[in-house]
C-alpha cells in the first residue's frame, strides 16, 4: 500500500466494466488505486464507530416493524456489507430504516413475514432493473416538499407506534392502521409504567444532553482534555443504551427488556430462509414491492447526495446513482433469505461515518464486521 494520502479521485473510464456489458462498477474498486495506511486507519476507526451506533438503531427498527431484533441486526450486516461492497458512494452505510417501519409494520399485520420477504426479494429485483436502465438519475426530479411531506407523516406514525412501549403499556399486539393505534392507546392508557417512561424521557434527554457535555467549553472546567476527547469518541445512543440499562437492571425495575419479550439475541449465524414465492403471491404484494423499490431508491440516493455535499475531503468524487441502486437491488434480494427486512442508506449512519473519518466503503465494510462480531 501507498504511503500517500490521495483523495477518492479517478474516474474508471467508460470500457471499465465489471460485468461485459453492463456498466457495473462498484466504488470500491476505484477507491483501492494509491490507498494509504493512513486512509485505512481512518476507515477502520470509522466503520467501528458507526458499526457500534447501529447495533441499538438496528434492533429498534425490527422491533417498531413488529419483527424480533435480530432481523434487523442482520439487515445491518449483510444488506451493509453488500453495499459497501458494491455500492457507487464512498462512504454510504446501509441497513434498516426508519421509513420503513410503517411500511413493514402493515406488510406483516396483512400479509405475514413470508409476505414481507417475498416482497422485499421482488423490490431488490425492481432496484436491480432501475439502475441497469440508469434511471438513477430520475429520482433527482423529486420534489423535495414532497420528500419532507413524506417524512414528517412517517415521522408521526413512528412516534405514534413507540408510545406503546414507552408507556410500557400492555398491549398484545398494535393496529396496523392510525386511527386503530390511537384507540388502543387510549384503552390502555390508565395502566401506563411510571418506570418505563422515566427510562424512555431519560434515554431521549440523554441523547441531547451528552453532546452538549463534552463540548470544549463546558466540559474543560469540569475534566482534562485527554479525558474529554476520549469520552466524546462515545456516541450518545451507545452512552443512553449502555447506562439506561445498567440502571435498569440495578435497581430491578419492572420493566419489559429483549430478553423477557423476545428470549435473547441468537449469538449465532442466521438460518436461511426461503421465500415462498409464487405469482398469486407476488401479485398479491404488488403495491408492497413497489414502495418499498420507490422508498429504498429515493432514501438511498437522498442520503448518498447528503453524503456528497458534506463531504469536505479535496477531489471528492460524487456518488454514481445507478451502481448505487443496483447494489441496494442486490441487498434487498439477498437480506430476505436471511429473515432480513429491506435495506437503504441511512442518513444518520452515512453522516456519522463520514464525520468520523470515512473516505472509502472499507469503513462500511469494518461497519458491517463489528456488528458481526458483537452479535456473534
Amino acid at each position: 500500500m501507498s504511503h500517500s494520502s490521495p483523495a477518492p479521485s479517478s474516474s474508471p473510464s467508460s470500457s471499465s466494466r465489471f460485468v461485459p456489458g453492463l456498466q457495473f462498477r462498484p466504488r470500491l474498486l476505484d477507491v483501492l488505486h494509491g490507498y494509504s495506511r493512513q486512509r485505512l486507519v481512518g476507515d477502520l476507526g470509522a466503520g467501528a464507530t458507526v458499526g457500534v451506533v447501529a447495533l441499538p438503531l438496528a434492533m429498534a427498527f425490527a422491533i417498531a416493524s413488529g419483527l424480533p431484533p435480530q432481523s434487523g441486526l442482520w439487515t445491518a450486516i449483510i444488506g451493509g456489507l453488500l453495499v459497501a461492497l458494491l455500492g457507487g458512494s464512498s462512504v454510504q452505510i446501509a441497513g434498516p430504516a426508519g421509513a420503513f417501519i410503517v411500511i413493514v409494520y402493515g406488510i406483516v399485520q396483512q400479509h405475514g413475514v413470508g409476505g414481507l420477504l417475498v416482497a422485499t426479494t421482488c423490490a431488490g429485483v425492481l432496484l436491480m432493473l432501475l439502475g441497469a436502465l440508469r434511471l438513477g438519475n430520475v429520482v433527482r426530479f423529486v420534489p423535495v416538499t414532497i420528500v419532507i411531506g413524506f417524512t414528517n407523516g412517517i415521522a408521526v406514525l413512528i412516534a405514534l407506534s413507540q408510545l406503546k412501549d414507552a408507556l410500557g403499556l400492555p398491549i398484545a399486539k398494535m393496529p396496523g392502521d392510525f386511527v386503530g393505534q390511537v384507540q388502543a392507546i387510549g384503552q390502555h392508557l390508565p395502566q401506563w409504567n411510571p418506570y418505563a417512561l422515566a427510562l424512555a424521557l431519560g434515554c431521549v434527554a440523554l441523547l441531547f444532553i451528552w453532546p452538549w457535555l463534552l463540548r470544549a467549553n463546558v466540559s474543560s472546567q469540569r475534566l482534562d482534555g485527554v479525558t474529554v476527547r476520549t469520552f466524546a469518541r462515545l456516541p450518545a445512543p451507545v452512552v443512553a443504551l449502555v447506562a439506561l440499562s445498567a440502571l435498569a437492571y440495578a435497581l430491578k425495575l419492572p420493566v419489559e427488556t429483549i430478553g423477557s419479550r423476545f428470549g435473547g439475541i441468537p449469538q449465532q449465524l442466521p438460518s436461511l430462509v426461503l421465500p415462498a414465492l409464487s405469482w398469486d403471491t407476488v401479485r398479491q404484494l404488488l403495491m408492497p414491492t413497489l414502495t418499498i423499490a420507490a422508498l429504498g431508491a429515493i432514501e438511498s440516493l437522498l442520503c448518498a447526495r447528503v453524503a456528497d455535499q458534506l463531504a469536505t475531503t479535496p477531489g471528492w468524487r460524487k456518488h454514481d446513482p445507478n451502481q448505487e441502486l443496483m447494489a441496494q437491488g442486490v441487498a434487498n434480494l439477498v437480506v430476505p433469505f436471511f429473515g432480513g427486512m429491506p435495506v437503504t442508506g441511512t442518513i444518520a449512519r452515512t453522516v456519522t461515518n463520514l464525520r468520523s473519518g470515512a473516505t472509502s466503503p472499507i469503513s462500511g465494510l469494518a461497519h458491517a464486521v463489528v456488528l458481526a462480531a458483537i452479535v456473534l
